[in-house]
Parts: C-alpha cells; structure tokens; sequence
C-alpha cells in the first residue's frame, strides 16, 4: 500500500511536538504558538488512530513533558452536564430541532467561556503542549476561530495544536473542506 501525503504529515507529528525548537518556541518571534494539523474529514478515523500513538509515543520520547489531549466535544458535553443542561439539550432538540438548541446554547457555550473552561481545567503554565480534537463533532456549537481567538490570551508560549477535520492554508479555515469560517490568521501549519 503506498504512502499517501497524510501518512507522510502524520508521521512527521512527533518529531516535531517533541523537538526543542518547537518547544521553545522558536522561529515565531512574538507570534502565539498556535498549530493546526489540518486532513481531509474522510480521513477522521486513521487522525484519532495516530493520536492515541501520539499520546503514548510522546510519554516515552519526552517523559518530562505534561501534554493535555481535549476533545472539544467532550469539553462541551461535560460542560453542559455541569450545569445540568445536558438532559434539557437532548430534550429541546428532540422537540424543537436543531436550530433551537443552537440559539438555546449560544451563551451557555460561547467561546469565551469555553476557553476559560478548558484553560481552568488545563492550565497553560502546568501543561508543555495543548492538544485539541473533536473540532469536526464540536461543530455547530463552538466555531473554532472564535475559540482560538479567546484561548490568545490564556495561553502564553503553551504550544496549542488543533487538528482540524478541514483545510488551513495559513490564512483561513474551512470545515470539512467545505464550510467557510472566518479567516485566522495566527496560525501555524504544524507540518507541511
């Protein structure tokens, strides 16, 4: 079986989070340490697979370091279960369908308390590296720009890597390869 252009960026992964350039910070000049590993959607399965590698790869490349894996998804539902909208959630979109629940939850679930959300459970200054998936599940209920441009602040020199189920070419992010977001321009590709 030949090796397709995501096999080759996906092996490239590790090398990189774990190299001290990388973790210093290095070659950004004042620029946030934000990365976005970007793959077609289709490709959602072999993504999680190589992250479950990553997470055990990492520990024993690079024991000393503390990395945080988050599934934004998961991040919103506990959130939602914490103050027990999480029932009343399912209920409303069962009986007033999908845009309710999204009008229902914009506040509940805006960015801003997101990112003090995941910040407060995973503090920058305690963590080497933030990992954030589940960005494709999360989808209508937090847009990732909007989440990025929140978490700015928090996260001082924190390496974040989003792996974003889409397109980002360096300038803006598209969805699923599909639906336009708003352009963010403060990210780095994480590998070519």
């Amino acid at each position: 079986m030949p090796v397709n252009n995501l096999d080759e960026r996906l092996n490239q992964i590790l090398d990189r989070v774990t190299s001290d350039d990388f973790l210093g910070g290095q070659g950004l000049g004042n620029e946030v340490p934000f990365y976005a590993f970007d793959y077609p959607p289709q490709d959602e399965e072999k993504v999680r697979e190589h992250i479950r590698f990553l997470q055990g790869a990492i520990a024993k490349r690079r024991p000393e370091l503390k990395v945080a894996f988050v599934n934004l998804f998961e991040l919103l539902l506990d959130m939602l279960n914490g103050r027990k909208l999480l029932e009343k959630s399912i209920d409303l979109q069962a009986q007033k369908g999908d845009e309710a629940l999204q009008k229902a939850l914009k506040a509940p679930l805006d960015a801003g308390k997101v990112a003090r959300e995941l910040v407060g459970r995973y503090p920058p200054n305690e963590y080497s590296i933030l990992f954030i998936t589940g960005v494709g599940s999360a989808y209508p209920l937090i847009r990732t720009h909007n989440l990025l441009n929140n978490l700015q602040p928090f996260m001082g020199q924190t390496p974040v890597v989003l792996f974003y189920p889409g397109r980002y070419d360096g300038q803006s992010l598209q969805l699923f390869a599909q639906l336009g977001e708003k352009p963010y321009y403060r990210a780095f590709r994480l590998v070519s």
